[in-house]
């Protein structure tokens, strides 16, 4: 009668370990695929752009991203310090506010470059209005970072 015991015994917790080593196998091989599609997203995040080729480049995409409300992507074409993250975290609090209206009326409107001048080898001004608001003209400093093209936001607080 106690070998019978043991033999249940012994089944019970070899059948129970063997699932739960199934369940476990099946949990790690999703776990694992999701960890790897996180992972790749996060990495990939600064390659979802295409990096500027120049200053105009630079200035272009970082306008028409602020203009689309696609902060990340304006992220991505901005000199990152405390100042800039700041006034670009602002400019999307403010677009947020916006109507749907304004909204699609800033999406709808083009760049309208009034000139574009080159201070350095490594600095460029550009001076732009949008057709939606036709009557604010701003100057962008765009500058050269490690081989990168990027904006310089606090030059709209000097200027």
């Amino acid at each position: 009668m106690e070998k019978l015991q043991r033999q249940i015994s012994e089944y019970q917790h070899t059948t129970c370990k063997g699932s739960l080593a199934r369940v476990s196998r099946k949990f790690m091989k999703r776990f694992t695929g999701i960890f790897l599609v996180v992972l790749i997203m996060s990495c990939g995040g600064s390659g979802r752009f295409p990096k500027a080729e120049d200053a105009q480049d630079a200035g272009r995409e970082f306008i028409r991203a602020t203009l689309d409300g696609e902060h990340d992507k304006a992220r991505f074409y901005l000199l990152h310090d405390t100042t800039n993250l700041l006034l670009l975290k602002q400019q999307e609090t403010n677009y947020g506010h916006l109507s749907g209206k304004e909204k699609n009326a800033f999406r709808q409107s083009s760049i309208r470059p009034v000139e574009i001048k080159q201070v350095s080898d490594s600095v460029t001004l550009y001076k732009y209005y949008n057709t939606y608001r036709n009557k604010d003209t701003t100057t962008l400093r765009i500058v050269r970072v490690n081989s990168d093209w990027v904006v310089d936001l606090k030059s709209i607080i000097k200027m």
